[in-house]
């Protein structure tokens, strides 16, 4: 089965052969083969550039209500595989990219730890055809992924939102075109600024003071935080802040029971994975050389994707907000659920701007306690929109 794009026809088609009969399905992908290290949390805050000491510094987090170094919630996601979106990523579509369209969390209160280990269950839920302004006929497709701990906990769910496009397509609409190849280059000055943001915004969270309940007010403005401005270096820290990322960490699992389990099958990038090269060389399926990945990091990958340079995950753009929100929050607090939406990536050389709004509070809720609604988003130094959600945050009364 195909579907055509209504714009002229016989223009582009999505083949659909290989992803409809999938949906629905249990699928698998990768395990990482060892527990969770406090050297793994440092290297994932450091990767996301957030530092909450009571994820890196060993006496201050002795010294908090923890007892010790424990990860941020978005932990969740760096002990997973492929970054979480793999489950939205099934079946094969010939000559195709993707882009990380979003991703949802709920969160069941249980903190992750030194010597934790994650296991997942992943799930394609459902897909939908559109069509966009960046590649026309493209698809919408989200899967989901449960994460419980090695005594069977439930710790967090993720429903992942991929964009499946056809390169070719992208390439010809050229809707980056506007975006420079060369990054912006920033002065003294401008970096001065930028710093002065982001130490401020470090300290107003810094001790792990939650505010409390009766103190918020509708309209209050979160602190604002900066990240950048974005390099290949800190591109390359947040990929590297994954342990899967890691040669051999991981090996391949499938359900029980499935049939034709989608686990490591060829989605149909244009930049192919080689799994079997790579039990030779791992370096095949390293993101930072070849594959699909090198194109974050690589700007020639890039362009063979319709993208003008360089450009960040995902990922980060999810975790982000996560983090900003949680370090507001507080010792005490927790954000219990997030949903986000990605409109456009990062690209090398800008900053991202990450500010937050109180919509709404609420003394009870389904997760039993007080929760504060905020409105996120994610901007550039030209305040172009990447991210843009709400979250609704655990406060104690």
């Amino acid at each position: 089965m195909s579907i055509r794009a209504n714009q002229e026809p016989g223009t582009a088609e999505i083949d659909l052969s290989d992803v409809k009969p999938r949906v629905g399905q249990l699928v698998g992908g990768g395990q990482l083969l060892e527990p969770c290290t406090a050297l793994d949390i440092r290297r994932w805050v450091m990767g996301l550039d957030y530092p909450n000491p009571i994820h890196w510094d060993e006496e201050f987090a002795r010294g908090s209500k923890f007892g010790g170094i424990v990860a941020p919630q978005t932990m969740c996601v760096c002990l997973d595989w492929g970054d979480g979106v793999s489950p939205s990523l099934v079946g094969h579509i010939p000559n195709s990219h993707m882009l990380f369209g979003g991703e949802e969390w709920w969160f069941y209160g249980h903190t992750i730890r030194p010597g934790d280990q994650l296991f997942q269950e992943r799930r394609f839920h459902d897909y939908k055809h559109v069509d966009t302004k960046f590649a026309g006929p493209s698809l919408i497709t989200r899967g989901d992924t449960i994460h419980r701990n090695q005594n069977g906990t439930l710790v967090a769910k993720e429903r992942a939102t991929s964009v499946r496009y056809l390169v070719a397509e992208a390439e010809k609409r050229k809707m980056y075109e506007t975006n420079p190849t060369k990054a912006p280059v920033w002065t003294p000055e401008e970096l001065k600024k930028i710093a002065k943001i982001r130490r401020d915004w470090i300290l107003s969270g810094r001790q792990g003071t939650s505010p409390r309940f009766e103190e918020i007010a509708v309209g209050d403005k979160l602190p604002r935080r900066v990240i950048g401005p974005h390099t290949l270096t800190t591109f390359a820290s947040e990929w590297r802040g994954f342990p899967f990322t890691t040669w051999g960490a991981y090996k391949w699992v499938g359900p029980p029971g499935v049939k034709d389990a989608w686990i490591n099958q060829n989605s149909g990038f244009t930049l192919p994975v080689d799994y079997e090269e790579a039990k030779i060389d791992p370096r095949v399926i390293d993101g930072l050389y070849s594959g699909p990945a090198s194109g974050h990091v690589n700007t020639s990958a890039g362009a063979q994707l319709g993208l003008p340079r360089a450009y960040g995950y995902g990922t980060s753009m999810g975790a982000w907000p996560i983090d900003y929100l949680a370090y507001w929050a507080g010792h005490d607090g927790l954000v219990r659920h997030s949903k986000m939406s990605f409109r456009t990536p990062v690209f090398e050389g800008d900053v991202t701007y990450v500010d937050g709004e109180v919509t709404a509070k609420q003394t009870d809720s389904v997760w039993g306690g007080a929760l504060v609604t905020i409105k996120v988003q994610l901007t550039n130094q030209e305040g172009a929109l990447s991210v843009s959600g709400e979250a609704e945050v655990e406060v104690p009364i």
